[in-house]
């Protein structure tokens, strides 16, 4: 093979990703006055943020006057377990709004009230209804109007061109290294700064709702050149997603089905959630189908329904209903919404859903049942960033959206993506051009060894099929770092990682560079096996059950893991984990988190404690103590 074609680019402001955290950077760093380059795997549009249908979080009390981001904050924690970033849920909740109205500005066309604001829905997890929406589709929508703004804004959009290494230069990185699918072309981006969008690994399990180019780029480049990955033990399943037809498996079914009036029923019929409720959600949850069925009238005071708990304890009951034999013959459950609604009812709240079981299955969701089960879904774990800038531990690398860990801590609320991506996006866009533009462009770097590498998989005449390899990662994945897991499945699974990172490096390629899916796959194993490698070794570390991290030998939430983190580093040794602390809470938060049953006391304690403490001589009384509950 001759050698290999090499353009060189040269911006301010490289933006790896173009879903809606990559968008929304590339157009902040553009509107800054940097020369912006977004670089993606796929085509402009085709974006894991277009399956996002059910809304955008933010707290812009359209519906519910009451609504705040203090509200917002409280809900993001207390789905996160308290293991989210406090400092990163407070700037989301706080800024989601402004970022939807923003939307709003550059043309985005959400759904509105009769007094003409925009209309929120209801979702999991959320006290009040706070997601902006555009039917079931505002995934869609975002990302049509942050693309329209990005062109508006001059950046320059490279398609199809897949980032395989960082370059760095004194420990700072200064660009990077890709390939253009459609021509085998190699590019080296230089720029002054970088921000990884790229989401997360969800193709490395067998059931997936991620787009097939979700495979942990981002993550793996990024330990790759000395930053620290966090919480990758928490990967979130969504609850609802098909089991059947096969050319659906995987397909999510939007939550929007469940929040418009959708119940889920084993195959015996049989609502079977208010089986599942844990303690934590008995006070604002539904216990009988009645009191159920009323939230969905107007009084929306009332007790909510089981199916609108966290994604991760649906997701637990129907595991634990199809591993009771109470499962459908595909190994799922029954979403029903046709006999609660009336078809006008659905195919309005619903319309792409609708249109796109009809086209592609013939399932008509109006008149039957929907066959789901969990599917791995979403990591809320990713690289660690600076709460307020995005920046990671090396110099001049950002990153934003699902490749970065923060807000959601061990549980991820819906809506809450989005928001996230908008968030988060245009801050690590801000700064990312702040820093590139105190920085001179560096000189052209040295690839040739990094070539050869790319190239490796063309040279050999006999070698490991990256088809086969992928399959086996999937099952690996699916069977040890699953829904629900164990030490001996962990370390089961641990040991097939690490032959399946020797193997990955003897991965053989027929054919040319052009148009290459084969390449292009085993350019990705790499990465995969990175990224899965990484999530199961802080499972294993974590020895309790907490959000999404389920540990059947360990089934209880622990209080000794409460606010410690499990990070992972790349070392000469390979990759290693070690446990650090989030950092404090401030009490005027920390107060808000306390649930409204108890808020009276703790205010009235609060109280005592600083009046107590502004005394100065610490002889407070036992009596001027107001009484406490424990446990």
């Amino acid at each position: 093979m001759r050698d290999p074609e090499i353009t060189r680019l040269s911006y301010d402001v490289v933006v790896v990703g173009a879903g809606g955290a990559g968008l929304r950077a590339a157009i902040e760093a553009a509107a800054q006055g940097a020369r912006v380059a977004l670089v993606c795997k796929s085509l402009l549009g085709k974006a894991q943020t277009v399956m996002a249908e059910s809304g955008i979080a933010a707290a812009l009390g359209t519906v519910h006057a009451g609504d705040t981001w203090q509200a917002h904050f409280r809900d993001t924690l207390k789905s996160g377990e308290a293991q989210g970033n406090w400092r990163m849920a407070r700037l989301l909740a706080e800024e989601a709004a402004e970022r939807v109205l923003e939307l709003e500005t550059w043309g985005a066309a959400f759904d509105r009230t009769d007094a003409g604001l925009i209309q929120q829905r209801d979702a999991g997890g959320h006290r009040y209804a706070r997601l902006a929406q555009v039917g079931d589709r505002t995934g869609l929508e975002m990302i049509r109007t942050l693309q329209m703004r990005a062109v508006q804004l001059g950046v320059d959009v490279h398609m199809e061109c897949g980032i395989h290494r960082l370059l760095t230069n004194h420990g700072a990185v200064c660009g990077a290294l890709g390939v253009r699918q459609g021509t085998g072309e190699f590019l080296v981006f230089r720029c002054g700064s970088l921000v990884l969008a790229t989401g997360g690994g969800g193709r490395a399990w067998k059931v997936s709702s991620n787009a097939q180019d979700h495979t942990g780029d981002g993550m793996a480049l990024a330990l790759e050149a000395g930053a620290v990955a966090a919480d990758l033990e928490f990967v979130q399943f969504h609850p609802t997603c098909m089991v059947h037809p096969p050319n659906l498996r995987g397909t999510m079914v939007t939550e929007a089905v469940r929040s418009a009036g959708g119940v889920l029923r084993n195959a015996l019929g049989r609502r079977f959630l208010f089986d599942y409720i844990p303690a934590r959600l008995r006070a604002e949850t539904a216990s009988t189908e009645d009191e159920a069925d009323a939230w969905y009238d107007e009084r929306r005071n009332r007790r909510r329904p089981p199916e609108l708990m966290p994604a991760d304890v649906v997701s637990r009951a129907i595991e634990a209903e199809v591993k009771a034999g109470r499962g459908t013959a595909y190994g799922g459950v029954l979403l029903d919404i046709a006999s609660r609604r009336s078809a006008a009812d659905i195919r309005r709240l619903l319309p792409s859903t609708c249109r796109r079981f009809e086209q592609l299955s013939g399932i008509d969701i109006t008149r039957d049942a929907i066959e789901v089960a969990p599917a791995c879904h979403y990591s809320m774990g990713g690289v660690q960033v600076d709460p307020q800038t995005g920046a990671t531990a090396v110099e001049g690398l950002y990153a934003a959206g699902e490749v970065a860990a923060g807000p959601h801590g061990a549980s991820r609320l819906g809506g809450n993506a989005l928001a996230e991506l908008l968030v988060f996006g245009r801050r690590a866009g801000l700064h990312a051009a702040a820093h590139s533009s105190k920085r001179a462009l560096p000189e052209d770097a040295d690839v040739s060894g990094s070539l050869k590498v790319l190239l490796q998989p063309f040279n050999r005449a006999d070698g490991e099929s990256p088809y086969a390899l992928l399959a086996e990662l999937q099952a690996c994945m699916h069977d040890g770092v699953g829904l629900v897991r164990t030490r001996e499945g962990l370390e089961a699974a641990i040991e097939k990682l690490n032959c399946l990172e020797m193997r990955v490096s003897n991965v053989a390629v027929p054919g040319a560079r052009v148009f290459n899916p084969g390449w292009q796959l085993a350019l990705e194993l790499r990465a995969m096996v990175v990224y899965a490698k990484a999530t199961a070794l802080c499972a294993l570390e974590r020895e309790e059950t907490r959000g999404a991290h389920a540990r059947a030998d360990f089934p209880g939430t622990d209080a000794a893991w409460e606010g410690t983190r499990i990070v992972v580093r790349k070392t000469a040794e390979g990759l290693r984990t070690s446990r650090e602390r989030l950092p404090a809470m401030p009490d005027e938060l920390r107060k808000l988190t306390v649930p409204d049953e108890l808020k009276a006391l703790y205010e009235e304690h609060y109280t005592w404690l600083q009046r107590t403490s502004s005394s100065g001589s610490g002889a407070a009384t036992p009596a001027a103590e107001p009484s406490r509950t424990t446990g």
